[in-house]
């Protein structure tokens, strides 16, 4: 191996893009989105542990995301904070009757689509549950 493939092999390309906070907030989501999607596509009793692993991921960013918006030093709107904080008592309730069947994950799967079509800026956008047809 020559001197100059060592150098392009070692400074080449960077291996992590750089990414800005909304960038960073929306890759969570869509991979935590992903997730749902997948486990949704299972046999509800063999697909069960991936389906509560996939909810017990969302649940947890939901709480991440309260926590924030409930922070007196949280520069958002007040009214936009108020309305993060019902989307995250929502999905703490509804992930309940999903674990128990008494609802499926497309609620959940829109309200996370709803929130990457904000960070992402650009309204109407192509969201996970659309491209993955996803089944409720």
């Amino acid at each position: 191996m020559t001197a100059h493939s060592q150098a392009m092999r070692a400074y080449g390309q960077a291996s992590t893009p750089v990414r800005t906070p909304r960038g960073t907030e929306y890759e969570v989501f869509a991979r935590v989105t992903r997730g749902l999607i997948t486990a949704a596509k299972k046999d509800q009793k063999t697909g069960f542990p991936e389906l509560a692993r996939a909810i017990y991921e969302n649940r947890r960013l939901w709480i991440l995301l309260a926590a924030d918006v409930a922070g007196d030093d949280n520069a958002l709107p007040q009214e936009l904070r108020a309305q993060i904080f019902y989307l995250a008592e929502f999905t703490q309730v509804h992930s309940q009757k999903v674990l128990t069947g008494k609802a499926g994950v497309r609620a959940l799967v829109e309200v996370n689509s709803a929130i990457m079509r904000g960070l992402r800026s650009e309204g109407v956008r192509s969201d996970p549950a659309r491209s993955e047809g996803e089944k409720t």
